[in-house]
């Protein structure tokens, strides 16, 4: 296993450092206009990665699953408002919120992966940039199939939708591992699946249809004034 996640680890660090195959490298210019520019920019980038923990890591847009849609408008939305202002900070909530929900999941992934004794490599193994691509995994319809099940046999996310396509990738690494059965089994065994009658654990439910609808409303409502004299925007982060 430790051959593997040498491999692993040269594989992982070559992908983040050239950011794709050598083709497009080659179509790439050596030396960018402005290095510092360059560099800080990419910074930023993954470290937005790192804190929206977008479910489709490949999709620049964010729009085509609903909740990273959800989380791209809010974030939008809060960059037009004055910093401080009513409706800056009721935005800000929201999106805390929906960075919690990702954050919860992401914590139980790194849970079990320190129970199976990668303490120091977890979260390597859990980070996917936006370079991600199904084209380039191992290992997909296993990794598909183990993230159903996960999904269906356990509680290790807090939705009932879809589950998020950032895990494929990191199933498909735990693959390459050959850890990836033990890792369902520790999952099955630490986040049971929920009975049909539990509730949801309060602040970790979103209603992504009434959040996108609102937000929709709330872009095409004019000016922050409106915003701010809108009383019954509340909060958009808890399931009625």
């Amino acid at each position: 296993m430790g051959s593997a996640f040498q491999t692993f680890c040269m594989r992982f660090c070559c992908c983040c450092c050239t950011g794709g195959d050598d083709d497009e490298d080659e179509k790439q210019p050596l030396i960018p206009q402005d290095p510092l520019e360059y560099f800080n920019r990419e910074v930023q980038k993954r470290r937005d990665e790192e804190t929206n923990l977008w479910s489709e890591p490949g999709d620049p847009s964010h729009t085509e699953r609903d909740d990273d849609r959800a989380l791209c408008a809010l974030l939008q939305a809060r960059n037009k408002m004055r910093k401080g202002s009513l409706g800056y900070r009721r935005l800000s909530v929201d999106i805390e919120a929906m960075r919690d929900v990702r954050r919860e999941v992401r914590d139980k992934w790194k849970a079990i992966l320190e129970n199976l004794g990668f303490m120091a490599e977890a979260d390597m193994l859990l980070t996917v940039s936006a370079n991600a691509s199904l084209d380039r995994m191992r290992n997909a319809p296993a990794a598909r199939d183990l993230l159903q099940t996960l999904h269906s046999e356990t509680s290790i996310f807090n939705s009932r939708d879809q589950p998020p396509e950032r895990y494929l990738f990191i199933l498909d690494r735990l693959l390459y591992l050959d850890i990836a059965d033990d890792f369902v089994a520790k999952a099955k065994r630490f986040y049971p699946p929920r009975d049909d009658s539990d509730e949801e654990t309060p602040g970790l439910s979103i209603d992504l249809p009434l959040l996108l609808a609102r937000v929709e409303a709330m872009n095409g409502g004019g000016d922050e004034d409106k915003d701010e004299s809108n009383k019954d925007y509340g909060n958009l982060s808890a399931k009625s």
